[in-house]
């Protein structure tokens, strides 16, 4: 997706003030959820809370303990103790991890398929979810993932489906990834594809879209494209 000029004026933000939401935007990796949801929260004066980067520091500490993937005890253990929040500083919304800004380590590909395979333990779900109903507990809040609508909010006020086709987001992917590891265009599809197949037939909170979620298709918008177009969906809530 590429950023246009919005049609919509500044005093949006202070209209939808009036009432606050719980929005999910789910879909799979590359369909433009992060800066959608970024954008969209910014403009109605909400919270942003990227949920995959929860799995990814619970992966980063995984790693960082030496922990195997299928080792539902150690992860266990490993959550007992873990406190994960977002914090707002002068470099923009961090991560961190144990009083640890872990936001650089997130994004590793090998982070990526660790926080893939992670996301279907049970015990690191229940962490999880506790976690982010909490975090919605003051409403007004934009909650990107891949089960938001289905499993942690099926009562959300707007839920959100995005997507594009499989080509263009491993495009957009490459783009992201390209300046750091210098990973081949062939090989960020790969991974895309697997990572898909993995989230939409485990067994426990699969990635699909929730019932009476609004389906978007990126592959032709521009960021600020679905960003209107979602606005003009939460209109009807307010």
């Amino acid at each position: 997706m590429t950023s246009s000029t919005s049609p919509f004026k500044s005093n949006q933000k202070n209209k939808h003030a009036a009432r606050r939401l719980v929005i999910t935007i789910d879909g799979p990796g590359g369909a433009g959820k992060t800066t959608v949801s970024r954008i969209l929260a910014e403009r109605l004066g909400y919270q942003y809370v990227d949920t995959g980067a929860l799995y990814r520091g619970v992966a980063v500490a995984a790693r960082s303990a030496g922990l195997n993937r299928d080792d539902e005890a150690g992860l266990g253990a490993l959550c007992d103790n873990l406190d994960l929040r977002f914090i707002n500083n002068e470099k923009g919304l961090r991560l961190f991890s144990n009083c640890s800004d872990i936001t650089g380590l997130i994004r590793d590909p090998e982070i990526t398929m660790l926080a893939s395979a992670i996301s279907a333990k049970p015990v690191v779900r229940k962490f999880l979810l506790v976690l982010q109903r909490y975090m919605a507990k003051e409403k007004g809040v934009v909650f990107e993932g891949r089960d938001m609508g289905t499993v942690v909010f099926p009562a959300a006020d707007v839920k959100f489906f995005l997507n594009a086709s499989q080509r263009v987001r491993a495009l957009r992917r490459h783009r992201e990834l390209d300046r750091k590891t210098g990973q081949t265009i062939g090989k960020v599809e790969r991974d895309l594809q697997r990572r898909d197949e993995n989230d939409s037939n485990r067994p426990l909170a699969p990635l699909k879209p929730a019932e009476g979620s609004i389906h978007i298709d990126s592959t032709h918008l521009s960021i600020m494209g679905v960003v209107d177009l979602m606005l003009s969906h939460v209109d009807k809530f307010i």
